[in-house]
C-alpha cells in the first residue's frame, strides 16, 4: 500500500482547520495542523511533509513570507487559502512559488481535487525522472539541474527557485527542442484544472531569467513570438 501523503493545514481560524483536518483525513490523507505561522513552520520542517494548505492571515506572521521560505528554501508544494481575492494577490502568491491559490468561502470537494492534482504532477514528474538515468541535467556549460536534490545551479552557485519554476525549468530542459503554448505549459506542469491564467506562466519565465540569466549564460527561455516558449537553441548540451 503507498504510503499516505502528508498534508499540513496552517490556518487560525479553528472551524475551517477542523474542517479541512476531518474531510481530509476521511480521504486518506496524513493530516497535522498549525493554528499559527510559527507552529505551522516548525512543523513543517519537524518532520516530512508533502503539502501545505496556508491560509494568508494568520495572526503572527506573513503568509506571503511563509509561503516564499517553504517553497524556495524547502521545495514543499503551496496551496495558499484565503479570504482576499485580488488579482495581485494571487500573481504575488504564485511568483512567490504557491502552486495554486483557494478563495473562502470554498467547496470542500474542489480543495480535494486541487490537492490531488498537484500530487498527480508531482508523481509524473517522478516517474519521468525514474526513467531518466542521468542524475545531472547539463544545459550548456555554466547551468546544470541536479534530479535527485531537485537542485540549480550555475557555475558554482545554487540558485534559490520555488517549487513550480524549479519544475518549468526541469520540463522545458526536458523537452529541449520542443516549442510550448503558454496553456501547453500551464497543463503540463501546473495540471489541466489550475485556476490560473496564461499571465501565470509569462511570471515564471520572467522570474527564471532574471534568476538563471548571466553574462556568460545566453538567455535559457527563449520566446516564440506568437506562440509560445522553449529552452533556446544551443543552451541544452
Amino acid at each position: 500500500m503507498a504510503d499516505k501523503k502528508r498534508v499540513l493545514i496552517i490556518e487560525d481560524e479553528e472551524a475551517i482547520r477542523n474542517m479541512l483536518a476531518y474531510a481530509l483525513t476521511k480521504e486518506g490523507f496524513e493530516v497535522r495542523s498549525a493554528a499559527d505561522g510559527a507552529d505551522g513552520m516548525r512543523q513543517a520542517l519537524a518532520s516530512p511533509t508533502d503539502l501545505v494548505l496556508l491560509d494568508l492571515m494568520l495572526p503572527d506572521a506573513n503568509g506571503f513570507d511563509l509561503c516564499r521560505t517553504l517553497s524556495v528554501e524547502h521545495k514543499i508544494p503551496i496551496i495558499m487559502i484565503t479570504a482576499r481575492s485580488e488579482m495581485v494577490d494571487k500573481v504575488l502568491g504564485m511568483e512567490l512559488g504557491a502552486d495554486d491559490y483557494i478563495t473562502k468561502p470554498f467547496d470542500i470537494r474542489e480543495v480535494i481535487v486541487r490537492i490531488r492534482a498537484i500530487f498527480r504532477r508531482i508523481d509524473q514528474i517522478s516517474e519521468t525522472k525514474e526513467a531518466r538515468t542521468e542524475k545531472w541535467l547539463r544545459l550548456g556549460p555554466h547551468l546544470s539541474i541536479a534530479r535527485e536534490e531537485r537542485e540549480v545551479w550555475l557555475r558554482e552557485e545554487k540558485i534559490a527557485l520555488t517549487h513550480k519554476e524549479y519544475e518549468l525549468l526541469l520540463y522545458l530542459a526536458e523537452h529541449s527542442r520542443r516549442v510550448f503554448t503558454r496553456a501547453e505549459l500551464l497543463d503540463k506542469v501546473w495540471g489541466f484544472d489550475f485556476p490560473g491564467d496564461t499571465r501565470t506562466v509569462d511570471i515564471h519565465v520572467q522570474r527564471l531569467r532574471k534568476k538563471l540569466d548571466a553574462p556568460h549564460v545566453a538567455s535559457i527561455i527563449e520566446t516564440v513570438f506568437g506562440v509560445g516558449y522553449r529552452l533556446a537553441a544551443g543552451v541544452k548540451g
